[in-house]
């Protein structure tokens, strides 16, 4: 339970006073602080509206000639939501804060999932070979630089692919019909690593095709 710091009604914690619409500076997970169920699923255009709705109501501007507490107060939730905001607006992100709040973690360690490897690799040297011929101002960079931008494409083909794994594992939790979570956090994880090798290969691809530009 949490006290207001404006009409003192002790009450379940939430962002705003369910009394006098006052900031309250309870502690609460990303979904709670949204006022949205702890679901994966969500309606993006609804959570913008609900983060400018409770924004304008608990902005410190409103509160700036209010007592301490009341600022304080106003301060910290702003800060939580912004925070929630950040996090459940990209699926990606939903996805490593909810392993985060079911207690499990990422793995950090350098291994390319099985089923990239060979992608990864083939794009890594075809990136070494335009890097180099560009460095030699050799004839063939122009065809190369075609090569990884057409490797580019696919790399997005692949990440929207990702994409949609991920807002059906993010179904299947939600609706719990039978799947066993521990199968599920494992389905998860994996996917959100792919996406993370993805994106670093992504960048790494823009950075080169964005220097052979420049150049």
């Amino acid at each position: 339970m949490v006290q207001c710091p404006s009409c003192a009604r002790v009450q379940e914690p939430r962002i705003v006073c369910a009394e006098c619409g006052a900031p309250l500076a309870a502690a609460l997970d990303c979904f709670a602080a949204m006022g949205l169920p702890t679901r994966l699923q969500i309606d993006t255009s609804h959570l913008e509206h609900i983060y400018y709705d409770l924004g304008r109501r608990i902005h410190p501007d409103r509160f700036a000639t209010s007592p301490v507490k009341i600022r304080d107060a106003s301060l910290r939730a702003t800060a939580m939501l912004t925070r929630a905001y950040r996090t459940l607006r990209d699926p990606v992100s939903r996805g490593l804060y909810w392993l985060e709040l079911n207690g499990r973690k990422l793995a950090e360690n350098n291994q390319v999932p099985a089923d990239l490897a060979e992608m990864v690799f083939d794009v890594q040297e075809e990136l070494a070979e335009f890097r180099q011929a560009r460095e030699a101002e050799s004839m063939s960079a122009e065809m190369l630089g075609k090569e990884i931008a057409a490797k580019h494409e696919e790399l997005k083909r692949a990440m929207d692919g990702l994409r949609g794994e991920l807002a059906a594992n993010f179904a299947r939790f939600d609706a719990q019909n039978g799947d066993s979570r521990d199968e599920l956090f494992t389905e998860l994880k994996s996917i959100l690593s792919k996406i993370a090798y993805l994106k670093t290969l992504i960048r790494d691809v823009d950075r080169e095709l964005d220097t052979a530009k420049a150049a």
